[in-house]
């Protein structure tokens, strides 16, 4: 039986009021959910290095604004017109997409026409927010769809992946995107096959999740370069059979040394100097996948393009989430994608020492868990 939703519903979130200052954890009132949208209790939201873009002006976000798009929680209440869920199912969040567009009804919701504003403004793609802060000011808590740094979340349908009620549910949510994001490189974007060789340049959540899932296809080389030597030590312990710092020299003949030109490669970084080393590393018909945003003008020698090798860049892994959160679940089950290895659990109200934590390297993926 489906719950009716309420015409509004208190919570307490993290709000980012300034670029430079903590955020501020307080009372707000959010909408019920409207059309096609669903209110979740947050059970658990990843921290990752995107809800930070707003302390940038990148994108000249609009503040005050509730971050937070790795959630996890159960339904509470749903809007008219939706199926496929209901009150009670434990879903995870993932990021929000039209439906109905080319790259929507060609399975490709990352490249979403609308993905831009439903994702990365804080706002319904008609410019309303769904909060309200205890002086009744406006808060935009659209985030992802989500705004999950909080205890509850109005999210659209389409968003959610349902899943078991007895799987750890406060662990889930990362795998909507950060996980996901990183295994779907691997998976989706560049189809890595069985006795591949893959480098993956940074290993942060997103490129410890490749290297996770390079093992997990049967890449029989797995190369992980970072500059922290705790780090690489891990995705030696996640699946990697070389390591190398990011610091030194000669990167590209080191790779080349270990594969003889490397099947495929991925790049967390975004570091234009990074990204042209592995371009270099790889054999004539090799792929470079990147993932988020680079800092800076990236130039590649042509000859190597025409030689044949690829480069593209990456949007959440090219995942359909309802399909791949699944398997990755599924994946780690069998002991396959042991993505818990990676998560340190923090209450809401700390959400400031985890992003302290998480900027410092010292923890991998912070997941906030409201009380």
């Amino acid at each position: 039986m489906t719950a009716a939703p309420s015409a509004t519903v208190a919570a307490r979130a993290a709000v980012l009021r300034s670029r430079t200052l903590p955020f501020r954890v307080e009372d707000v009132v959010l909408d019920g959910p409207g059309t096609g949208e669903v209110l979740v209790r947050v059970a658990g939201t990843g921290l990752c290095h995107t809800d930070l873009l707003p302390r940038t002006d990148r994108l000249a976000i609009a503040l005050p604004l509730i971050a937070g798009h790795e959630g996890a929680g159960t339904v509470l209440a749903t809007g008219t017109g939706v199926t496929g869920v209901a009150a009670g199912d434990h879903v995870v969040m993932s990021f929000d997409s039209c439906g109905t567009c080319r790259a929507c009804l060609a399975a490709r919701p990352a490249n979403c026409s609308t993905f831009f504003p439903r994702n990365l403004t804080g706002r319904r793609p008609d410019g309303t927010g769904t909060a309200r802060d205890a002086g009744g000011g406006e808060v935009s808590a659209h985030w992802f769809g989500q705004s999950s740094f909080a205890t509850h979340a109005v999210v659209p349908a389409r968003a959610l992946v349902p899943v078991s009620g007895e799987l750890p549910l406060d662990l889930l949510g990362p795998l909507g995107c950060g996980f996901q994001t990183g295994a779907g490189a691997i998976v989706n974007s560049l189809a890595v096959r069985a006795g591949s060789s893959v480098v993956v340049a940074g290993t942060g959540a997103v490129g410890l999740a490749a290297v996770m899932a390079a093992r997990a296809v049967g890449a029989t080389v797995i190369v992980a370069v970072d500059v922290r030597p705790a780090r690489r030590k891990l995705a030696e312990e996640l699946g990697a059979t070389h390591t190398l710092d990011g610091h030194a020299d000669g990167l590209t003949e080191e790779i080349l040394e270990i594969t003889g030109g490397a099947d495929h490669a991925v790049d967390t970084t975004g570091l234009p100097p990074v990204i042209t080393a592995l371009v270099r590393s790889l054999h004539s018909h090799g792929s470079c996948g990147l993932v988020g945003v680079q800092h800076g003008d990236l130039t590649v020698d042509p000859l190597l393009i025409a030689a044949g090798r690829t480069v593209k860049g990456i949007i959440e892994g090219d995942a359909v989430p309802r399909l791949f959160v699944p398997h990755l679940i599924t994946l780690w089950q069998q002991g396959r994608f042991p993505f818990d290895r990676l998560v340190r659990r923090y209450p809401l109200d700390e959400i400031d020492r985890a992003e302290r934590d998480v900027a410092s390297g010292e923890v991998v993926k912070a997941v906030l868990i409201p009380s």
